[in-house]
């Protein structure tokens, strides 16, 4: 489950809220490959990208914005409590001057200086998993997603869309690499984790835990609080128009084929990937026992989840003791499930490690930003050669000791201070799962307790300080909104669960006019906007995924953002 900050929204009890938060180039230009040889001299003090695949030679092609959502977005049919979906009109890009004017000769010269992927909020979900918290549903409809059975077949067909892609719509530019931006997986679980590795190196994956025979989830538990897709049950999302698809749980519970992305891929780390449900530290607690046990909690009274989701988003309870004792308190409800030791939640040193294993190297580069300095140290912070000109920063924002919310520790500060003081010949662009609005967390990281933590404000003023900085580019609010930040553009991204499902392409230009371009522009999955309830191919699966989404309850319209948070060119004074 996801949270939403309290500073990007007004705070109320639903946990959707949480859920929403818990011109032409130079002919023959080429650009060295993410993570190549030629980019990866060490820095001191910094962490160097791990080798990735020789510099690539993929020819320039005339801009296009056929298969991103510039040429056509989906969009709703008719009326009533279930729409479907078909294809609409695509989303005009917007030029943004709010830093530096637009001059009218700036496509003239202009040569790429990045060009790459963003995906964010994958949420790759064990939906069989003991302690999921999908029993806060009964405080409000937004709190369980309908629809996140099908996350492995969504991410899939997503991998699918940029490999077709290729290049940047904006530049032509080829797209050199993909970075995610955390909350990869949504439980912490390794079984999670293997998922995301192998979709996104390529590979075959099947997401089913526990009985390999039965599927054991709430969506067959004969509880009305649930869209129950092969039961007759009038339960209530069936009430505001779900289908009943015969076949559908064991479709979603069968093997998935990942061709893997076809260019380089980095890893951001995000408060889901340490933390259960995006709250509580996992590990060594009573939620690794109920993570790989055989009981499972189905549902709670609606004014219990209340309490709990208010907890949850002022962050009263970061150790999870409320949780505890919930289930204590319930413990003659819960239900036999089988267990798994694939869902023992993982510490930073486990993650990271599992990113080195050669099994999932793909298209490179080992480790995806992650190297052996990383494993020694703890630290999940890193910088890669992006190009010849500018630098990639990924930052570890999650709070070791609980609370979905994000700051960075004081060391990790020191250290991003200081690259960016070593790199001020160099242009910056700085990853990270949470965006400034959602980095409030003074919870004490428990193996550095006096250690400050750092928030939203005092990153943006760091990064104001060094004029190298270009973008600050993030997800976590599972929401699309740019905001311009006096010298550099923060730019945060939709995820790929919650409806409208995005992923963005970003493109970086030298005008030679003294400004700098970055091109925003928005994609959605190669899946088919047409969906057909008897079509339940892996492709039948991922076009579902998306129409679910977007008629779940409680989901929030908003996400997609304005026109001016979607696709872009934004203007900097370089």
């Amino acid at each position: 489950m996801h949270r939403r900050s309290t500073r990007s929204a007004a705070p109320h009890l639903d946990r959707r809220g949480f859920l929403a938060a818990a011109g032409a180039v130079g002919t023959g230009l080429t650009l060295t490959l993410a993570g190549s040889a030629a980019a990866d001299t060490p820095d001191p003090g910094t962490h160097p990208a791990a080798g990735a695949p020789e510099t690539g030679t993929l020819a320039e092609a005339a801009p296009s914005g056929a298969g991103t959502t510039l040429a056509s977005v989906a969009a709703p049919r008719g009326s009533g409590g279930y729409r479907r979906l078909g294809e609409g009109p695509g989303w005009p890009r917007r030029v943004r001057t709010e830093l530096s004017a637009a001059r009218a000769t700036r496509d003239r010269r202009r040569t790429t200086l990045a060009s790459f992927v963003q995906f964010t909020d994958l949420h790759l979900t064990d939906v069989q998993h003991p302690l999921r918290y999908e029993f806060f549903r009964s405080g409000g409809p937004g709190a369980w997603r309908p629809h996140e059975a099908l996350t492995l077949p969504g991410v899939v067909s997503l991998i699918e869309r940029v490999n077709k892609l290729r290049h940047g719509p904006a530049t032509g530019s080829p797209l050199r690499f993909v970075i995610t931006t955390g909350d990869n997986g949504d439980e912490n679980a390794k079984i999670e984790a293997e998922w995301f590795l192998t979709a996104m190196s390529g590979g075959r994956l099947t997401p089913n835990t526990g009985d390999p025979r039965h599927y054991e989830g709430v969506q067959n538990s004969n509880l009305k609080l649930y869209w129950h897709p092969e039961s007759s049950l009038r339960d209530q999302d069936k009430a505001v128009g779900y289908p009943r698809i015969h076949g559908y749980l064991d479709a979603a519970m069968r093997r998935v084929n990942s061709p893997g992305l076809n260019i380089p891929w980095y890893s951001t780390f995000g408060n889901h990937d340490l933390l259960s449900g995006g709250c509580y530290p996992a590990v060594g607690s009573f939620i690794a026992e109920v993570a790989v046990g055989g009981k499972k909690l189905y549902s709670i009274p609606a004014k219990e989840a209340k309490w709990l989701m208010d907890g949850e988003l002022h962050g009263v309870d970061p150790r999870g003791k409320r949780i505890e004792d919930l289930l204590r308190r319930h413990k003659k409800e819960l239900r036999r499930v089988t267990p798994d030791p694939r869902r023992v939640p993982l510490t930073q040193h486990q993650y990271m490690a599992m990113h080195l294993d050669p099994a999932y190297t793909g298209k490179g580069p080992a480790g995806h930003g992650y190297t052996k300095a990383n494993l020694d140290s703890g630290n999940l912070y890193y910088t890669f050669r992006v190009s010849d000109r500018v630098l990639g920063v990924s930052l570890d924002s999650t709070s070791p000791g609980g609370h979905y919310q994000g700051s960075l520790g004081s060391a990790q500060f020191s250290w991003l201070e200081k690259v960016l003081a070593d790199h001020k010949d160099d242009y910056v662009l700085i990853f990270s799962h949470h965006p400034s609005w959602s980095m409030d967390n003074t919870t004490p990281d428990p193996a550095h307790p006096q250690d400050k933590r750092y928030g939203g404000d005092e990153l943006i003023d760091l990064l104001q300080r060094h004029k190298n900085v270009l973008a600050w580019i993030n997800g976590h609010s599972h929401r699309n909104r740019i905001r311009p930040r006096g010298t550099f553009w923060e730019i945060a991204t939709a995820s790929h669960i919650d409806y409208p499902q995005l992923a963005r392409v970003i493109e970086i230009t030298d005008n030679h006019d003294g400004t700098i371009s970055l091109f925003t522009t928005l994609i959605e999955s190669a899946a088919p906007y047409r969906t057909d309830f008897h079509d339940l191919s892996q492709t039948g699966l991922a076009s579902l995924y998306r129409e679910l989404a977007f008629n779940a309850p409680g989901s929030d319209p908003s996400l997609v953002g304005e026109a001016t948070d979607r696709n872009t060119e934004l203007l900097l004074k370089r």
